[in-house]
This record gives structure tokens, C-alpha cells and sequence, in this order.
């Protein structure tokens, strides 16, 4: 009986290992060359590092867990392959180099399927944002950790939550000067919120903090509001802002970079689980107390059912990989019980964290007073904030659907992914209620880039 993993990440690898040690057969397909996700992201092989624990958080117990995903013989791992399609209990799959000509399509059969596709950045619009030197908080990490490239020479770290501090760790450790990390939160609300099994989180607080005393600054309630540059950014505008993210007048200052690089918290990645009919709410996958969503065989773990950190991701992988098992009949509760014990103790915990992590960490209702009317909403079709605005206000926008239809937010390359959920909070912020379809941009019954050719080709069945 076959299990299909979608997800490299600490959610992906824990659930097939344990969907494997529970007798099924299983495929992990993941779009990385390499498996870790973002979190455990390594270094290329030809790079040879001789230290990479040194840049990795976690190493010890990641190599173990790759160990096994690589040399299990009911494990199959699929590197840099993307599922593009969900039809009928198959899942379509393609292989090769991303958009490269020929790549193998196969068709898998899924008796359960466990999705743990993550999320991507989020970064709130401003005037700027659009040029060069911008980066979103984990495109440059990624280059950090994942190709040892250095954004910029003198870099700027801005936004809200606790990702921004191993963003700046990881651009020293290329030999960037991080001029600040801004956070525009106030995190001593954690004094607050942060619950008494998760004070160990603590630990890794006072870690950053020594390594950045004398080296970075740190200033809250502090945001970045502008980008100034010709050819790329060159200045940034920070300014001081109150608990709903409004600027304090006469605050504004100016710091000259040449990267800066943003996060205002994560998106998660709805496609697959929209095409496989799952419920959202909040905008997260639902899932019960054995990650098992709404549409039968299917299962959910990591950022796609809520954000609260790679040790969260890691036991949801392990409870849904054990549930697919017996979903499958390769296994029993009875069989499981012991690892879904502890499993469960560890998402208890690490869901109270991500509780507080919202609570501590949420956008700012004021945001959008940043925005000029010609800051870029959508960049890739280049639809400035009027443009947003007189669809809704002057041409009759009320949906996701007709904002698209009328102004072009999201039609471009990433449809919808970076703009999409700030294009509808903006919209629904003019409108003075919600849009009846708030997951539209996360719909994509193609859910990757695919080549007329590849589409034509007939897959072959596994």
C-alpha cells in the first residue's frame, strides 16, 4: 500500500520515516535537490563543507533523519520533483532540472497522501519594496545557507518575528554587515504570552543576543516604511511605529544599504490541499488530533496547518506519517501508540507556542498607511495601489475573483503567491468586510509551472 509524502522538510522526512516503519510503501517527493527544507537547508555537495553542523541548527538529529529516508528500502525519494496535479487518487509528478525541457512525468498512485508543502515568506508592500537590493527575509537566507552568496556588503533586516534572528546569523556568517534588525512588533509581549514548556526558547534568545551584542542593533516598534534607490536600493526609511503599526510623526530617519531584506511572517502553501478538497480555516489546512483533513487519505503537517517552528513541523510529520500507515493497513493504533504518544505531547507543546507566536507577532492594522498611491501592490504585472483602489471603490470589485479581473493583481508569473493575500486584506480593508472568496489566489488546479509538451506527454504509472 502506498503512502506519497509531498515535502522534504522536518514535516516530510518525519512522516515517511514513519509511515515506512509502519509497513507502507513510500514515495517522497520533494522540489529540492536535497532534502531538509528551508530549515535544514544544506550546502551543495561539490561545496564539500568540512563543518557543516557550524551553519546548521539542529545537525546531529537531521543527518540521522536523512540517514534513514535515504537508506530505507520502503523509502523511494524523488530530489527536484514537483507535484503539479491532484486527479482522481493519482498524483502527477514531474522530475528533472525546474522548467527544463524533458522532464520525466509520472503518475503516482496514492492510497494516502501526506502534504507538508510548508510556506513562503510574507512582505507587506511599501514604496520601493520593487527594486533591486530587496529581498524577501528567506530568499536571502537561503542564499546564505544554501549557496554561501552574500546579498549585499552592508544589509538591512527588517520586519516582524523571531525568523529575523537567524536571518541576520546567517548573513554574517557570509561576511555581510547587518546594519540593524528591525522589528516592528514589541516582543516583550512574550513575557506575556510565552508558555512555561516553551521557555527553552529562551535558550536560543540569549544565544543571538550574544553573538549580536556589540555587533547589530536591535530596536523594536521600528519598521522600514520606504526604499530609496536608481538602479537598486541604496537608502531605506525607518521610522518608529505604535502597536498598530501606525509611524510616529517626525520618527523617520534614513540608513544607507545596499540589500535589505524583509519578512512579515509566513503564507502557507494551499495549493495541493486546495486541489485535494481539504477545509481551511484561519487560513491553514484543518486537520484533527491525527493530522487527517477533511477529504479521506489525505493528510496535512508542518506550516500548512498552522506556523510555530521546524520542532512543531517534525512531530506533526511523525503523527501523520503513523495515521497514513493505518490509513493504509500497514499498521495498527496499537502498532504506533508509543511513537504517536510522544508525538502528540511534542505538537501539544509546540502548538502553544505557535499561539503565542501570533499573539506576540501579528501585522499591524495600520500598515497600509504606508503605501503612496503608486506603490506596487503586485509586481509582477505591476499594478500600483490606485489601481487596487479604483477597482474596489469606482468599478465594483467585491470578490478575489473580479479584483483580479479588473485591476490584474495576481495574473502575473508568481499568480497570486506574494501578492495574493495582501491584495485581498487590502481590498477588504476599503470594502469594510471580508471577500466571499478569500482562498482564490491559492487556487491553481495546476499547481507548477509545466511545459505544453510535458502536458501532452502521457505519464507513466507507478
Amino acid at each position: 500500500m502506498n503512502v506519497v509524502v509531498v515535502g522534504g522538510g522536518p514535516a516530510g522526512m518525519n512522516a515517511a520515516v514513519q509511515a515506512a516503519r509502519g509497513g507502507a510503501e513510500v514515495v517522497l517527493v520533494d522540489g529540492a535537490e536535497q532534502l531538509g527544507g528551508q530549515f535544514h537547508r544544506q550546502l551543495p555537495t561539490e561545496f564539500a563543507a568540512r563543518r557543516p553542523g557550524r551553519i546548521q541548527h539542529g545537525q546531529r538529529i537531521f543527518r540521522s533523519l536523512r540517514e534513514e529516508v535515504l537508506t530505507h528500502p520502503r523509502i523511494r525519494h524523488l530530489p527536484r520533483s514537483q507535484v503539479w496535479a491532484l486527479e482522481d487518487g493519482q498524483v502527477h509528478v514531474q522530475s528533472g532540472p525546474s522548467d527544463a525541457p524533458g522532464r520525466v512525468p509520472l503518475a503516482l498512485r496514492a492510497d494516502a497522501l501526506v502534504l507538508a508543502t510548508g510556506a513562503h515568506d510574507r512582505v507587506l508592500p511599501f514604496p520601493g519594496w520593487d527594486l533591486p537590493g530587496v529581498f524577501s527575509a528567506g530568499a536571502a537566507q537561503a542564499m546564505a545557507k544554501g549557496q554561501r552568496i552574500a546579498v549585499g556588503r552592508r544589509a538591512l533586516v527588517a520586519g516582524t518575528g523571531p525568523f529575523l534572528l537567524p536571518v541576520a546569523e546567517s548573513l554574517l556568517d557570509v561576511g555581510t554587515e547587518v546594519r540593524a534588525v528591525l522589528e516592528a512588533g514589541n516582543p516583550l509581549a512574550w513575557l506575556r504570552h510565552a508558555p512555561a514548556a516553551q521557555l527553552s526558547k529562551l535558550g536560543e534568545l540569549a544565544g543571538y543576543a550574544a553573538r549580536f551584542a556589540g555587533r547589530i542593533p536591535y530596536r523594536t516598534r521600528t519598521a522600514v516604511v520606504a526604499a530609496h534607490g536608481d538602479d537598486r536600493v541604496r537608502e531605506v526609511e525607518v521610522a518608529e511605529v505604535d502597536g498598530s503599526w501606525r509611524v510616529v510623526t517626525g520618527s523617520e530617519r534614513r540608513i544607507e544599504v545596499d540589500a535589505l531584506c524583509v519578512g512579515h511572517g509566513f503564507v502557507p502553501q494551499l495549493e495541493l490541499a486546495l486541489a485535494a478538497r481539504c477545509r481551511i480555516a484561519d487560513g491553514f489546512v484543518a486537520v484533527d488530533a491525527a493530522q487527517r483533513t477533511s477529504t479521506p487519505g489525505v493528510f496535512a503537517a508542518g506550516e500548512l496547518t498552522g506556523i510555530g517552528g521546524a520542532d512543531l513541523a517534525a512531530a506533526e510529520g511523525a503523527v501523520a506519517g503513523s495515521a497514513a500507515a493505518v490509513h493504509v493497513g500497514t499498521a495498527t493504533w496499537d502498532d504506533v501508540e508509543h511513537q504517536v504518544r510522544r508525538s502528540l505531547r511534542e505538537v501539544r507543546r509546540g502548538r502553544e507556542f505557535a499561539r503565542a507566536l501570533a499573539a506576540v507577532h501579528p501585522i499591524g492594522s495600520e500598515w497600509s498607511r504606508w503605501l503612496t498611491p503608486g506603490t506596487l501592490i503586485c509586481r509582477c504585472e505591476e499594478v500600483p495601489y490606485r489601481a487596487l483602489e479604483t477597482a474596489v471603490r469606482q468599478r465594483g470589485a467585491r470578490s478575489a475573483r473580479s479584483l483580479k479581473l479588473l485591476c490584474r493583481v495576481g495574473l502575473g508569473h508568481c499568480q497570486g503567491r506574494i501578492c495574493g493575500r495582501t491584495a485581498t486584506e487590502l481590498a477588504e480593508g476599503l470594502l469594510g468586510a471580508p471577500l466571499p472568496d478569500r482562498d482564490t489566489t491559492s487556487r491553481r488546479p495546476i499547481a507548477a509551472p509545466i511545459r505544453l509538451e510535458d502536458l501532452a506527454r502521457t505519464p507513466e504509472e507507478q
